[in-house]
């Protein structure tokens, strides 16, 4: 079954300003360019009916569209760091968008995510780096900042279990209010990933 989460996807200038942090760390896994998106909310294996009921109710959601901007650099693990990811501009229309999608979540008997939301890109995933190498990759690229984008839409994502994440597939986006209308994936991969999962 596929491993659904809610997202935001990196457009192309975006990503290829991502692209050139790529290289410089050794044990890195470099997450390819084509898969970097901005984790809403994870939903995790669900059955189909609720999977059904959560794109309904995400179907209601009424947001504006807004600016974004990917800034700074970052690892997750203090002591024993396991990935590295590009970091966001203080956004409250982000913050609004995503509590909106965790209350949805909740209200329909999705478990809360005991994380804080903590907006990001994942750049690579680490196996046993040095933490001496880590924090020279970070001082190297801490001035990091990409032109913004806008953001007119979110997603409904699914993933298989692989290593290192992906290959990602959208199976719905809802669009916020001044970009256009609802659309569905019709690609082979989303009719198929849906229809395991009813």
């Amino acid at each position: 079954m596929p491993r659904l989460f809610t997202a935001l996807e990196i457009p192309r200038d975006a990503a290829l300003s991502l692209s050139l942090l790529r290289g410089g760390l050794p044990g890195a896994r470099w997450i390819d360019v084509e898969n970097y998106h901005l984790t809403l909310r994870f939903i995790g294996d669900i059955e189909g009916h609720l999977a059904d009921e959560i794109a309904g109710a995400l179907d209601r959601v009424q947001r504006p569209a807004f600016q974004l901007q990917l800034s700074g650099v970052g690892a997750f693990g203090s002591k024993k760091p396991h990935a590295v990811w590009a970091g966001v501009a203080p956004s409250p229309d982000l913050l609004a968008l995503q509590a909106e999608i965790e209350r949805i979540c909740q209200r329909l008997g999705v478990p809360a995510d005991p994380r804080k939301f903590s907006p990001h890109v994942t750049l690579a995933r680490l196996r046993n780096p040095s933490a001496h190498d880590v924090a020279k990759y970070l001082s190297a690229h801490g001035s990091f900042s990409a032109v913004p984008f806008k953001v007119g839409r979110f997603v409904l994502m699914s993933s298989r279990d692989s290593v290192g994440g992906g290959p990602y597939v959208i199976e719905e986006a809802w669009p916020l209010s001044g970009a256009g209308s609802r659309s569905n994936n019709l690609s082979a991969s989303a009719s198929d990933a849906l229809r395991i999962m009813r």
